[in-house]
């Protein structure tokens, strides 16, 4: 079984054009909703009985699910290994955990509200993508570790991460930047920012900029596409300042990376920056986190818009420099 570890900062970001409006955005609000299937309170169950059965009936119910946490969460290859429950039991029954856990199952005790916008965005997605397999959804929670967890025919969040900004344990371990994406609003593009991942996985250049923008770009535009009517401001964690100042800086920002050569420059450790949470300081003193996602998905939101492609096709085009210059991206 193949196990995708998708990670938060690089998915649940959207964009808005200048008009508000998308050609390729989602009108589907009435679809069949999707079921979310509930490890995280089967496993809560679990952690808080001495019945040993249970143990057998999880790795019954959710067979795949229980090997993906394994592997991904406690570093446990198969749930057949010696002392696999032992260590999952032990590891969940640690205090803070738990009580976070108990807030977690209570806070997200009906997703009924979730499942319809997840209905209507997967609803467009096969629609879009008609070849495109579309998972089966979870619900896991990880103690702050593998926040979105990607299998062969499934996807699976960590609802702990989602507690909201004020959650108190939030003030111990996260800065406000980070919390501000830390919300329920975030659940629904996260789930499908993570499937759009794994199924366009990134075949570019690592450590390139334009690479890493262009298809951090690509993910962003369906996520808008999906959900058209999330708020940009608030899937890229931005502050309405935060969001003004990109808007009105887009000038100045594309000509200082350009004038840095910071483009096509494989140089990991100045790429990396353009796609951390915390404040472009680099860049200005004002910038927010997170820069070259919002670059890039200006540069495909312009290259959907000169050329007319569909989504399909954006996505089967991987050659970044060609995106770029097709787009006439110039502010």
């Amino acid at each position: 079984m193949n196990l995708k570890i998708v990670l938060t900062f690089l998915m649940a970001i959207s964009f808005c054009s200048c008009n508000g409006q998308q050609t390729n955005a989602n009108t589907i609000t009435t679809a069949t909703p999707m079921p979310i299937n509930r490890f995280d309170k089967a496993l809560f169950q679990l952690i808080n009985s001495d019945d040993t059965t249970l143990n057998r009936q999880l790795l019954e119910q959710y067979p795949q699910m229980t090997e993906i946490l394994g592997k991904g969460v406690l570093n446990m290859q198969s749930p057949d290994m010696p002392g696999f429950f032992i260590k999952l039991e032990n590891f969940y029954s640690e205090p803070t955990l738990k009580n976070l856990y108990a807030d977690a199952i209570k806070k997200y005790d009906s997703v009924t509200e979730i499942e319809q916008s997840l209905g209507n965005a997967f609803a467009w997605i096969h629609e879009t993508f008609p070849a495109m397999q579309i998972p089966a959804l979870y619900m896991h929670v990880s103690g702050f570790n593998q926040n979105v967890l990607v299998g062969d025919s499934l996807v699976s969040l960590s609802i702990d991460k989602y507690m909201g900004e004020d959650y108190p344990l939030y003030q111990d371990f996260f800065y406000d930047y980070q919390r501000r994406k830390m919300q329920p609003s975030h659940v629904v593009p996260d789930y499908i920012a993570g499937w759009l991942m794994s199924e366009y996985p990134f075949n570019g250049k690592e450590n390139v900029l334009l690479d890493r923008m262009i298809y951090d770009g690509k993910i962003k535009y369906l996520v808008l596409s999906a959900l058209p009517d999330m708020a940009p401001a608030e899937l890229f964690g931005y502050t309405n300042e935060a969001w003004e100042w990109c808007k009105n800086n887009e000038a100045n920002i594309w000509k200082a990376i350009v004038e840095r050569k910071h483009l096509y420059t494989p140089d990991q450790m100045t790429t990396l920056k353009y796609f951390e949470d915390m404040p472009a300081q680099f860049l200005a003193s004002d910038a927010p986190g997170n820069i070259g996602s919002w670059v890039g998905l200006k540069i495909v939101s312009q290259f959907m818009k000169e050329t007319n492609a569909t989504p399909e096709t954006l996505m089967k085009n991987e050659n970044s420099q060609e995106i770029l210059t097709l787009s006439k991206y110039k502010p």
